[in-house]
């Protein structure tokens, strides 16, 4: 499924040309920055710190191993990674059958935001990754601060259908 896909694959946002790929062990540094830009997952704890690298790494390969789950990072035309996203193949029994394709943890670096790359990238997932994945349906969850996040995944076309709930397990 998401093996398929054929990358990676340019993208043309109004910040200039990009390449979709899948993450490697070697966009580790750049994957943690890209987190502890983001203020939401800084407050998390998401921060990039050295100290946290083996942990990382271990979510990273995680990923990166599951055969329904990828991991894709954006480069600039520079080299540089500008985003991330993971898609989760979810095969389903309800509405006939139907299979998901739950993007998540969607991050474009702060100094290039507003560039068109999100909406690009988003754009290549609706267009061309769920088609190819054989997914009837994509669906994603935002955290309720992200407002500006929320105005963005409308004007795509995505509906604020559901109510989403989660529960922190304490270790």
């Amino acid at each position: 499924m998401l093996a398929d896909l054929e990358l990676p694959t340019r993208l043309i946002a109004r910040f200039g040309d990009l390449t979709v790929r899948r993450a490697t062990p070697a966009d580790l540094p750049a994957l943690m920055a890209l987190l502890a830009d983001d203020p939401i997952s800084s407050a998390r704890g998401d921060r990039a710190d050295a100290a946290d690298e083996a942990t990382y790494e271990t979510a990273l390969r995680s990923v990166l191993d599951a055969p329904l789950n990828d991991l894709l990072v954006v480069d600039d035309a520079d080299g540089v990674l500008v985003g991330t996203l993971q898609l989760t193949v979810i095969p389903g029994m309800a509405r006939q059958g139907a299979t998901r394709l739950l993007v998540e943890a969607v991050r474009v670096s702060s100094r290039v935001r507003s560039g068109g790359i999100g909406s690009a990238l988003m754009r290549w997932v609706m267009d061309v990754a769920a088609p190819a994945t054989g997914t009837t349906l994509v669906q994603l969850t935002s955290d309720a601060a992200r407002v500006d996040a929320h105005r963005f995944y409308t004007r795509l076309g995505f509906r604020d259908s559901h109510i989403g709930f989660k529960y922190r397990v304490e270790s």
